[in-house]
């Protein structure tokens, strides 16, 4: 990807944003903010000449995308060494219109084409399964017990460079037709928010264990 300094363009025709191309940014700081803010991302493998597409947990380190799972995970076997294509989407409001064709959403997403390479290193294996945790839950590191040799040898870490990839967002009230702005119906936007409601304990928690305030008052918010 290029540098922060540079106005970038797409890093292919595979990846360029062809329908409301206004939209569409290659600019690999809001690339990598937008996989941050992502809880989940998707990816899309064949097998066997069958297309699938899988929903799973990322993180994100330098220029990196990782993935993880069971050595014996078929999505992580049929990535590796093979075109994949992962897309991330963050939905930051609904948008409401006036008429049936203008209701949308506001959104930020990132299609990333590349092929996944298995990370062998055991330090950096170590590092991206810890950020992983991190991303979804700072600060819990520290509390939990340390993998052991057998689990990290029985789990595969993926990484996908992000070196072919766009971003495309959407903000902004509703796009109504001139004439409709005068309709008595209510239009505007509907601002989203992931955040914690009930915490519920394990049933096997032991007693006198309460949470982190963190973790009380995780959210994600929109832009």
């Amino acid at each position: 990807m290029t540098s922060n300094d540079e106005v970038p363009g797409p890093a292919s025709p595979r990846v360029r944003v062809r329908r409301k191309a206004d939209r569409g940014s290659y600019d690999p700081a809001l690339v990598r903010r937008i996989l941050d803010d992502a809880l989940m991302c998707r990816v899309a493998f064949a097998d066997g000449g069958q297309p699938y597409v899988l929903p799973t947990l990322h993180t994100r380190v330098g220029d990196l995308l990782y993935f993880h799972g069971s050595q014996r995970n078929r999505m992580l076997g049929r990535m590796l060494g093979e075109p994949i294509c992962v897309e991330a989407t963050v939905v930051d409001s609904l948008v409401l219109g006036r008429s049936v064709m203008e209701n949308s959403m506001n959104y930020r997403s990132v299609v990333v084409l590349g092929a996944a390479h298995e990370v062998l290193e055991r330090q950096e294996k170590l590092e991206a399964m810890h950020a992983l945790v991190e991303r979804i839950a700072p600060g819990r590191i520290p509390e939990l017990r340390p993998l052991t040799d057998a689990e990290l040898n029985s789990t595969r870490v993926l990484a996908v460079p992000l070196l072919e990839c766009s971003a495309k967002v959407r903000t902004g009230p509703p796009m109504d037709r001139a004439g409709d702005y005068d309709l008595d119906v209510w239009a505007g936007e509907v601002l989203l928010r992931v955040s914690a409601t009930t915490l519920v304990p394990d049933p096997r928690l032991k007693p006198g264990i309460e949470p982190r305030p963190a973790l009380v008052e995780w959210r994600r918010d929109g832009l």
